[in-house]
């Protein structure tokens, strides 16, 4: 993969890559209209064509970009029940395969924040990365026999944050149906991440504090960092070994080891919610590793969401089955996440309080379970339906679809990726309150 020498950070330059990717879109709906005339391709067959033609331009250009609107394509890709599949596994790809940065570019972030080259401060330094994401990439280094990973921040990604979501924010919108009339909470709390995201200083000190409570936790293992080899862009910590997650899902494992990661992960997450009430926010497969003694690796803790008490509490209450089918409680619990408010009109009352029951008793039924079997096909068919159904439906036209409050949108990403790496896993008898018997 070719080496980037530069990457836009001017917002005029930023601009214009987007708008050559929407000209290059332009022109692919003139090739699927000239295909359906011309070429007597059915329906089914040109769409494919023209979603693989768009997926493979917008990614072209979010990747040179890299920062806040690569990252937006990360996010997308876990929406697999939303988005056409070429777009999912084009932009899946933004989890661990974009072009790095050059090596004299690598050298000149070191030099600008440690006034240094890197084969300086290590005995050995990767020119080439192993790895490049969506807002850094990771290079291995050796240093007194011991191996480490050095995960590098590409220049200008937190100066463009605020100028990169306005571009991004009509499609968004456009995507999952937002009003603008009161979205602006929503789009604040995703730049309030981003702005974290891009603070390593931030992200060291809350890799140490979760990974040092979550330490004792069966099978997790978690990479030891090093502050005095890392800055406000750089954060060096332990090189671990292990198989991208997504390359271990693809192997022939036994049943009884996917069962193994499958529990790992599902208690590291329920720990951190009702243990630590801050959790992992981005569970997408490249954030983790397996190890060849299958323990779960966890080697990103970019993006973490603070769970406040007034939000978890009915958040959860809602999860339990018998709150759900008790309308009186139900109800209140709706106004207390802010998905219902008492400027809805009856029309909407009856159409929301509908739409959030079905919802709700499909995406909490592990929660209602002592032991779920995430290899079930029927359950994520189930999601993938519902959510087709309710794409399509007309009586949401005209009404405020803006609907909970901004804690849901890390909070329902936290699921939603917990959910799709328990599915990969094809994980059976997870046990569901096994995290209560971890005691610190």
């Amino acid at each position: 993969m070719k080496t980037l020498n530069k990457i836009p950070t001017g917002k005029l330059e930023r601009t214009s890559s987007l708008l050559k990717a929407g000209a290059k879109v332009g022109v692919n709906y003139i090739k699927y209209y000239g295909n359906k005339i011309t070429k007597n391709k059915d329906e089914g067959e040109a769409k494919k064509a023209l979603n693989e033609n768009n997926a493979t331009d917008i990614y072209d250009s979010l990747k040179e970009l890299k920062g806040s609107a690569l990252k937006v394509a990360q996010m997308l890709s876990m929406e697999k029940n939303i988005l056409p599949q070429a777009y999912v596994e084009k932009f899946s790809l933004s989890q661990f395969s974009v072009p790095p940065l050059s090596g004299a570019l690598v050298k000149k972030t070191f030099r600008k924040y440690f006034g240094k080259n890197p084969e300086d401060l290590f005995d050995e330094f990767t020119n080439e990365s192993v790895n490049a994401a969506s807002i850094g990439q990771v290079h291995k280094a050796k240093k007194d026999g011991q191996n480490f990973a050095v995960k590098i921040q590409y220049p200008g990604v937190r100066e463009s944050i605020s100028s990169d979501l306005k571009m991004v924010k009509p499609i968004a919108m456009k995507m999952f149906n937002i009003q603008k009339k009161g979205s602006e909470s929503y789009f604040q709390e995703v730049e309030n991440k981003l702005f974290e995201e891009t603070d390593y200083d931030l992200e060291l000190k809350r890799s140490q504090e979760i990974s040092r409570k979550c330490s004792h936790l069966a099978n997790l293992d978690f990479p030891k960092y090093y502050p005095e080899l890392s800055c406000e862009r750089i954060i060096t910590m332990d090189w671990m070994n292990g198989k991208h997650f997504s390359e271990f899902t693809k192997l022939k494992n036994s049943q009884e080891d996917l069962n193994k990661i499958g529990q790992t992960l599902w208690d590291f997450y329920m720990y951190q919610m009702h243990v630590l009430k801050q959790v992992h926010a981005d569970p997408h497969p490249g954030n983790f590793l397996v190890s060849e003694d299958k323990k779960l690796l966890v080697i990103d803790f970019g993006c973490i969401k603070e769970i406040p008490n007034d939000f978890y509490k009915p958040y959860f209450e809602l999860a339990q089955l018998e709150n759900l089918n008790n309308p009186e409680i139900y109800k209140e619990k709706l106004y207390d996440l802010e998905i219902l408010s008492s400027n809805d009109s009856a029309k909407e009352q009856e159409f929301f309080t509908k739409l959030f029951y079905e919802l709700l008793e499909l995406f909490t039924r592990p929660f209602n379970a002592e032991i779920f079997d995430f290899s079930d096909e029927s359950f994520f068919q189930e999601i993938a339906d519902l959510g087709q159904k309710y794409a399509k439906i007309s009586d949401m036209k005209g009404m405020n679809t803006n609907r909970g409050s901004k804690h849901f949108i890390y909070l329902n990403r936290t699921f939603f990726g917990l959910y799709n790496m328990m599915h990969d896993l094809k994980a059976k008898n997870v046990v569901i309150n096994q995290y209560k018997n971890f005691n610190q």
